[in-house]
């Protein structure tokens, strides 16, 4: 197995496989593989199907910092086989759309992907190296399928195709159940042409209302299972390093998922690193339509919350904890954020001195930064240390709180920076006398302060507190912004 060099960033991750943490060792430091399990794409992603977006996201461009944006593969799929989606296409086909069901199946599919990209995108993610489709790996699933029969670990009933779960003695190691406790824990679909209640369909047979591909077992479609065996087979090979996911699919997708990898290719390790993330709760609640609770991520994005602050408070909480969506949580990200970038801005961060510094070798991380992170994705210590180094009192000397905003995607394009968080713009948007008002009372904290008048600079910092101004003081000078609870009329009786 190959090692990583000693001067290399040694990342840990805790891997669901072995239930603890460890090194993470590639099997090729030249060809880091991961796969993520991603959406059925048959409506809008809500909030909590973006939080493994960004986990992975994070560790992703982890992985390309440390071992070179060419040596790692990141894929993730798009399941667009499923039964939500052939409904949508029926309904539309009966109301008149024109096309074969297939046809209205594929556009319903291309227009949720499209949907999918603008909302991630939105949210400062990468879009992974490869992103296949599962219906352009039905062959590919055909092939495994039949394999796992002539070996004994699948058989045909009824048209059906199903995984013999007792053909694979380790079946449960990852979710560290046994096969009775999950038939009494799970609600398993209740067939008499299973020889097992655990046993779990590879393929099934279509109706005409229903898409199909040709088999030796007849005309069906692919059970959901054997797609991110089959398509990460054939993109990643029979092992790779990283699989991961919410936790929701610890069992049975990934229990799964595990079984019919091994026996297909046995002394193959499949993933050698089960990363999975918690779930999000909302206002401390499970996110739910009966609540009221129930959001997607365009319902953010309309609502004018940016796509940057919604990436801060999920970076709040480490991935392996339950996350909660909160209104202040909100209201604090994008203040930090504002100030953030303020701090940039007054430092003349632009994409022609960023092209400077990293022309000149003046731009690199902080060690301390990527080893915090380094340690199981610990974003919200890699925040913690990205207030210190925001400090400092120089365009070099931010370098590093730079490049540390663009390895947690904060910033991936310096071109947009006036545009974020309403860092440009916000000021012009008041009425002129405000701004001039709160560069008198700046003015006269600045000299109270000089003059150790502290009393004076407190009542002027009480002035300003009230009026939900924000002020940041870097190398003693003073910048505002409105904060979110900017309130102008508190300033009149200064005009």
């Amino acid at each position: 197995m190959a090692r990583l060099r000693t001067d290399m960033t040694t990342i840990r991750l805790h891997n669901t496989k072995s239930r603890r943490k460890e090194e993470f060792i590639p099997l090729d430091p030249k060809n880091v593989r991961m796969y993520v399990c991603g959406p059925t794409v048959y409506d809008r992603a809500h909030l909590g199907n973006a939080r493994p977006v960004i986990v992975f996201d994070v560790l992703n461009r982890l992985l390309r910092h440390v071992y070179g944006a060419d040596h790692v593969t990141y894929v993730r799929n798009f399941t667009d086989v499923d039964d939500k989606i052939n409904a949508t296409a029926l309904a539309r086909q009966k109301a008149g759309a024109a096309g074969s069901l297939e046809e209205l199946i594929a556009q319903r599919s291309d227009e949720t992907i499209g949907w999918y990209h603008d909302d991630m995108d939105a949210l400062g993610a990468l879009r992974p190296d490869l992103e296949p489709r599962a219906t352009d790996f039905v062959g590919q699933m055909v092939v495994m399928i039949a394999d796992l029969v002539a070996k004994g670990n699948a058989y045909e009933a009824e048209g059906h195709v199903l995984f013999a779960v007792e053909s694979y003695s380790d079946y449960g190691a990852l979710s560290g159940r046994s096969i009775d406790d999950m038939i009494a824990g799970a609600r398993v679909e209740v067939a008499p042409y299973k020889r097992n209640p655990m046993d779990f369909v590879l393929w099934k047979p279509s109706s005409d209302a229903q898409p199909g591909w040709d088999s030796p077992w007849g005309r069906g479609r692919p059970g959901w299972h054997i797609e991110c065996s089959a398509m990460s087979y054939e993109l990643l090979g029979a092992s790779f390093d990283i699989h991961g996911g919410g936790n929701d699919l610890q069992f049975p997708h990934h229990e799964n998922e595990i079984a019919q990898s091994a026996c297909a290719h046995p002394g193959a390790e499949f993933a050698r690193y089960w990363v999975h993330n918690e779930m999000l709760q909302v206002e401390g609640k499970k996110m739910s339509k009966s609540l009221g609770n129930f959001f997607t991520v365009r319902d953010l994005l309309d609502q004018g919350v940016a796509g940057e602050a919604m990436r801060f408070v999920f970076l709040g909480t480490h991935y392996g904890k339950p996350m909660d969506w909160t209104e202040a949580k909100r209201a604090e990200a994008e203040a930090t954020l504002r100030k953030w970038y303020q701090v940039l801005h007054s430092h003349g961060m632009t994409v022609e001195s960023v092209k400077a510094l990293k022309s000149a070798g003046k731009w690199a991380t902080d060690a301390e930064f990527i080893g915090v992170l380094a340690n199981d994705l610990n974003t919200h210590g890699a925040i913690a240390r990205l207030h210190v180094l925001s400090k400092a009192h120089t365009a070099e000397g931010l370098a590093p709180f730079a490049a540390g905003l663009e390895v947690l995607g904060l910033i991936d394009d310096w071109a947009d920076l006036p545009a974020l968080a309403g860092v440009d713009g916000v000021v012009d948007a008041v009425e002129d006398w405000v701004g001039a008002v709160i560069a008198g009372l700046l003015a006269k904290r600045q000299a109270a302060r000089a003059a150790k008048d502290f009393a004076t600079a407190d009542e002027v910092r009480d002035v300003l507190n009230a009026a939900g101004v924000q002020v940041t003081d870097v190398a003693g000078q003073a910048s505002w912004q409105p904060g979110p609870d900017f309130d102008a009329s508190k300033l009149e009786g200064l005009k």
